[in-house]
């Protein structure tokens, strides 16, 4: 029912996922992440146990085949379901079971897997692998956003559309970008407005916040206001 992307950004250890399709609030089930460690996508008929149960596995070290093992040995329904995994180990593996609907299947690289069940056909794979690859010239969010959006030009869920999802994080307790679209006509589209009003102001907010290195983050008004306005004047050169 859904296709999706896992990315890891080695440099800076940020992990995204997106996900896409025509059911209800993918977003509250698909993806799952443990910062700078790894992420679990659970999709086709979803075992909403495989992402808390993943999460506890990447803490604990565990690599992505054995994740995946770990998780679909134990389950009955594994055939009906798919997953795919940033391990602990900086690597990626899938699982797509036989009864899962076609088209189905994944792709695996060193930077970032794609899986999708229920779709149009392999080019929604394909098309998002490959426009993921090409689209470095694009922030993180944007270049998530571009190749979904080229797997749903090569027709995406064979159902439709109705929800989609984007959720980045980066070496905090929190995420940098957590948006959901649950019910819309044209969800993908609606996410990458979501995004785009997310740089109006949300995005040069976040960089006062509270962290790790300083608890207390910047909580001078002032101060924020003048830092947002420096950061939209160096945007808008």
């Amino acid at each position: 029912m859904t296709w999706s992307i896992i990315f890891h950004d080695h440099a800076s250890g940020r992990i995204a996922i997106a996900v896409a399709t025509k059911f209800f609030a993918v977003g509250a089930r698909v993806p799952h992440i443990e910062p700078q460690k790894g992420a679990v996508c659970t999709q086709a008929l979803t075992n909403p146990l495989y992402g808390p149960r993943g999460r506890r596995l990447i803490r604990e070290g565990v690599g992505a085949a054995n994740v995946v093992r770990l998780l679909i040995e134990p389950d009955a329904g594994r055939e009906h379901r798919q997953l795919h995994v940033l391990g602990a180990d900086g690597r990626f593996a899938a699982h797509t079971g036989a009864e899962c609907v076609p088209w189905c299947g994944h792709w695996i690289g060193d930077d970032f897997s794609v899986a999708g069940n229920m779709l149009a056909g392999p080019d929604v794979v394909a098309d998002t692998v490959r426009t993921l690859r090409e689209r470095h010239d694009l922030p993180l969010p944007r270049r998530m956003l571009a190749a979904m959006a080229a797997g749903e030009a090569a027709g995406g869920d064979k159902r439709g559309k109705q929800s989609a999802a984007l959720v980045i994080w980066g070496d905090q307790d929190y995420s940098e970008l957590d948006l959901r679209v649950d019910d819309h006509a044209e969800p993908l589209q609606e996410l990458a407005r979501l995004e785009a009003v997310s740089r109006e102001r949300w995005t040069h907010f976040r960089a006062f916040s509270a962290t790790r290195e300083n608890p207390a983050g910047i909580f001078d008004r002032a101060t924020i206001e003048a830092g947002i306005e420096r950061s939209l004047a160096a945007e808008r050169k």
